[in-house]
């Protein structure tokens, strides 16, 4: 099982299954995490979850090259394909997704760090786009997502040196939002999931399309999408819970609808 899938209340663990390899990502590797993100995006029961790797040497070392030498450069840019995807799909999915980098998180790694909404990172884990110093490109977003997280001067000194980051230089570029002792890790990252999931869950996914979009467009464009995303929350039950809950002074109980 290359991918483990674990759920603890409203809270679902994916948790990159190739201690061994420093949970490279392969070809069964990016297809579970498919029918895993497939299964995720229509599940009400879960509210947030949460990207791991398994051990604590590595969150994920980009692609597996061991599989990659065997590759012709049809299925090269087969696989490529299959991973940009899952990057989207896991991006797009319709709940906040947090990554906990637990080591290293190189190349696709890195990608599949930037694919998630928020980044809590241990202190002696690394990361960075190195795929210059292999004779190619960040092919899974980095070259598009680093920029719109960390500033197009920082992101193209990052990916033209393909250097590594530490932990204490990512927090002050942005590019994680929290940065703790390895042991304490899971703890943070499940404690951030849980001060998010008390919210209204429709109303976190409204925010997370209004900010993904709005920040691939125009201002007006993007205040206009607000717009439509703060309509969409106004018929439902826990809008509604929200008000009823503030006026007498206890805390609300959201259901999703």
């Amino acid at each position: 099982m290359t991918l483990r899938v674990e759920k603890e209340a409203s809270i679902c663990y994916l948790i990159l299954n190739r201690p061994e390899v420093y949970n490279s990502l392969n070809r069964e590797l990016v297809a579970s995490l498919h029918e895993a993100l497939d299964r995720l995006a229509f599940d009400k029961t879960v509210r947030a979850v949460i990207v791991t790797g398994e051990g604590e040497k590595a969150f994920c070392a980009g692609a597996d090259l061991k599989e990659r030498r065997t590759m012709t450069e049809h299925e090269v840019l087969q696989f490529l394909h299959a991973l940009q995807s899952a990057f989207l799909k896991l991006e797009r999915l319709p709940k906040p997704v947090i990554a906990a980098i637990n080591g290293v998180a190189f190349g696709g790694g890195t990608e599949l760090a930037l694919a998630c909404d928020l980044r809590g990172m241990a202190s002696h884990a690394k990361m960075g786009l190195t795929e210059t110093s292999l004779g190619i490109i960040p092919g899974a977003g980095g070259t598009q997502r680093l920029p719109r997280l960390v500033g197009k001067g920082k992101a193209k000194e990052l990916i033209y040196t393909a250097r590594h980051v530490g932990a204490d230089e990512a927090l002050a570029i942005g590019l994680v939002n929290r940065v703790v002792e390895p042991s304490d890790l899971m703890a943070e990252v499940r404690r951030l999931a849980e001060e998010i999931v008390k919210n209204a869950p429709l109303a976190i996914t409204q925010a997370k399309f209004a900010i993904d979009r709005g920040m691939e467009v125009d201002l007006e464009t993007g205040l206009a999408l607000e717009t439509n995303a703060y309509q969409v929350l106004l018929p439902t039950k826990d809008r509604l819970e929200g008000l009823q809950a503030f006026q007498e002074k206890r805390k609300p109980n959201y259901i999703g609808e």
